[in-house]
């Protein structure tokens, strides 16, 4: 029986499909995956052998790593299976695979790139995953969010009167015959996400993981992006549109969930950190250089922003005499939003298991 062929997006964690599936894989690569996985998974070839021998039809297989969408077409003659992510499959694709194409698989949910009725008529299967590792993203955002409006960065271990008097603060001792003792440190500033706006600026995988989470909490939801949802999708998420102007100037917090590119590289910069509501707290768990750094540490010191969040840092490494450490308002993680490894694994092992299941009917 011939191996199958998977065409899969060359993108860093569906690249591990090779790995998995692909007895041609080279041997560099095998080592950078297992190096990349050792602190949360020590055993990482015993993982692979032990996800391969649950598949039936899909190990071992041909995998064709494609980095763009010319690359993609050039790829399908005889493909059974595709795993995109950004890039698009369509008549065009289905036909290139000559009959052979059986299952689509998106690495995520939203299908906006995957002509569905193109799919259908050929009688390929579409399969989606709901990337753990999305929403654990989601979940850092909200988060950083917390932890600035909160306060919990900037207060963390302050118990006692000394500390928090050296940190500015100005403890007290109230009545207990009379009054709570809450806040006896006299934090002030401190503030609620229930009944604050959101204003998040790409609504898509992840951006969507937020929105959800952010209704929970009472959070008024407006988003912006090139393409505005459905009024479907806008009530599914709560979510209103608004430009991104609009959405800086009137929210209380502003979440960036955009790709890497040279139409996003600085979109928020002087002019859009100028716009934004004064005390407002933005945060960025996508790409650190969709903020202009220097922009962000003039609003910083001007006290424009209320709090930034971070992850991951605009340097790996990065350094402990970083300007951006040097706020008490500003909490940056070092590339944690994805974790744990355990996520990535989860949704891949998923994947394939879905794959290996379409292609036995």
């Amino acid at each position: 029986m011939p191996r199958p062929v998977a065409v899969v997006e060359d993108d860093p964690f569906p690249r591990l499909l090779q790995v998995i599936l692909d007895p041609a894989a080279v041997p560099a690569r095998i080592a950078a995956f297992s190096h990349f996985f050792a602190h949360e998974l020590p055993d990482f070839s015993g993982w692979c052998e032990r996800l391969r021998a649950q598949m039936k039809r899909l190990h071992p297989a041909e995998v064709r790593l494609v980095p763009d969408q010319a690359a993609l077409l050039a790829a399908m003659p005889g493909a059974a299976v595709v795993v995109a992510e950004s890039l698009a499959v369509g008549k065009r694709e289905i036909a290139a695979a000559g009959g052979a194409l059986r299952v689509v698989h998106k690495y995520g949910t939203v299908l906006s790139n995957i002509d569905l009725a193109a799919c259908r008529r050929a009688r390929v299967r579409v399969l989606t995953v709901r990337r753990r590792a999305n929403i654990s993203c989601a979940e850092h955002a909200l988060g950083l969010m917390l932890a600035l409006a909160r306060k919990i960065y900037e207060t963390a271990g302050l118990v006692s009167v000394e500390q928090l008097a050296a940190a500015g603060y100005a403890p007290t001792r109230y009545d207990r015959a009379h009054t709570a003792n809450a806040n006896w440190g006299r934090v002030t500033g401190t503030r609620n996400l229930h009944g604050r706006q959101l204003g998040i600026v790409g609504l898509g995988e992840i951006g969507r993981e937020l929105a959800i989470r952010a209704a929970a909490f009472g959070m008024r939801i407006v988003y912006t992006q090139r393409h505005r949802l459905s009024r479907r999708d806008e009530a599914r998420y709560h979510a209103t549109y608004a430009p991104l102007e609009q959405l800086l100037a009137e929210s209380d917090f502003v979440s960036l969930h955009l790709p890497m590119n040279d139409a996003t590289r600085g979109i928020i910069g002087a002019r859009e950190l100028g716009l934004i509501k004064p005390g407002a707290i933005l945060v960025n768990v996508s790409r650190p250089s969709l903020v202009d750094r220097d922009a962000l540490l003039d609003a910083l010191r001007s006290g424009r922003l209320g709090g930034f969040g971070l992850d991951p840092h605009y340097d790996a490494p990065g350094r402990a005499d970083d300007p951006l450490l040097g706020f008490r308002n500003a909490i940056v993680t070092p590339h944690l939003a994805a974790a744990p490894r355990y996520n990535s694994l989860g949704d891949l092992e998923e994947m394939l298991l879905g794959i290996d299941h379409a292609l036995r009917r």
